[in-house]
């Protein structure tokens, strides 16, 4: 069996975006498995969330649903 992955940016906040992710079965359309996880952007020193940067943000557009 091939196994093919898709993914996309269910939302897109200040500091954070939520991926969702899904697997796929050969040809098959109906998916075989989901999941989603959020990555919350941080700033190292402090350890507190800080905004998306804008060249980051832009990619991430083009991959929201």
């Amino acid at each position: 069996d091939q196994l093919h992955a898709g993914i996309r940016v269910a939302h897109l906040g200040n500091s954070s975006v939520r991926y969702e992710i899904g697997l796929f079965r050969n040809e098959d359309t109906q998916l075989a498995a989901a999941g989603n996880f959020t990555h919350v952007y941080v700033e190292r020193s402090s350890g507190k969330s800080v905004r998306i940067p804008d060249a980051v943000r832009a990619v991430l557009l083009g991959l929201q649903v």
